[in-house]
């Protein structure tokens, strides 16, 4: 068999697939989501966030104005473009759907300023709560948890406004580059700070307060998802109320679960429940034992040794 005839078989071999798969394929559709021109807007939207860190033009003062200018109007026409697309994908063309789109698109633009105000903090945060950190541009240009969280804050926002599809792969991308995956439904109070970050986990429903702290590996999550769509727009998530401090790899679970004002939650705790105000929580610290060839020791919780027998 040629190697013509056989590519040939493989296509047909390939469409048949198109034709019974039809929840992976995207054919004949009009105005499809341009992944590649959302992820130039979270680019843009960083730069406008955080101007002259990311931008490869050195901004004065003389010219910042025409160039915020330029890169909100360039924003706007590829934001109601794809928050056309989004809404066209799910919905269909109804009246007056491009006026809508312009719309959203001016209002979450009206509300980057907030967006900046509320990283502001977190930058403060971040280096308050990071003595390895020299200075905030090295928190700004190099941590992985600010970028998460610049992305999720602004996804948020298209998220409150209604936006389908777009807001999820705003917080996935950063997902992808930093091992953070906050949904971009969670509410996010001020001063969020994520120390190294990686591994955490934060929910759709999840509420989070003021001055909330959150280590490495630790999961805000639900108690269980098997029944599925059924539990859309239900909350699924905890309550993490202000001056929470949670450390590596703690799961805390539940929509009805609430963690009071001041509470620390030690390391690898699994909490289902309420936690008071004014609390610590933390799990009893396992026996460690080292067996060598010669003899066998153990160490107690206070750190005492031991020869075993």
């Amino acid at each position: 068999m040629s190697n013509s005839t056989t590519f040939k078989n493989l296509v047909y071999s390939i469409m048949a697939g198109y034709q019974s798969n039809t929840n992976m394929v995207k054919i004949d559709s009009p105005v499809p989501i341009n992944k590649a021109s959302v992820l130039e807007i979270v680019n843009k939207l960083q730069f406008l966030v955080f101007p002259g860190y990311f931008s490869t033009i050195n901004l004065k003062s003389d010219t910042v104005e025409y160039y915020t200018g330029s890169l909100l109007e360039e924003l706007a026409h590829h934001l109601e473009k794809q928050i056309f697309r989004a809404f066209y994908l799910y919905g269909g063309n109804e009246d007056g759907l491009q006026e809508r789109s312009e719309k959203i698109a001016l209002e979450f633009l009206q509300r980057v300023p907030a967006v900046q105000s509320l990283l502001s903090t977190d930058v403060d945060a971040f280096y308050d709560g990071d003595p390895a950190a020299y200075n905030t541009d090295e928190i700004i240009l190099s941590y992985p948890g600010l970028y998460a969280l610049m992305v999720n804050r602004l996804a948020h926002e298209l998220y409150i406004l209604g936006v389908p599809t777009i807001p999820r792969m705003m917080t996935e991308h950063a997902h992808s580059l930093t091992g953070i995956d906050i949904n971009p439904g969670a509410v996010i109070g001020h001063h969020f700070f994520m120390d190294h970050g990686t591994g955490i986990v934060v929910g759709e429903t999840t509420i989070i307060g003021n001055y909330v702290k959150v280590y490495q590996g630790v999961t805000l999550g639900a108690l269980s998802t098997r029944g599925g769509q059924q539990l859309r727009g239900k909350k699924r998530h905890p309550t993490i109320e202000d001056n929470v401090t949670i450390y590596s790899g703690a799961s805390i679970l539940g929509g009805d679960t609430i963690i009071g004002k001041n509470v620390t939650i030690g390391s690898n705790a699994f909490i289902v429940k309420s936690v008071p105000e004014q609390t610590k929580v933390s799990i009893r610290s396992p026996e460690l034992s080292i067996v060598s060839n010669e003899s066998k020791h153990t160490q107690d919780a206070d750190g005492n040794w031991y020869y075993m027998i």
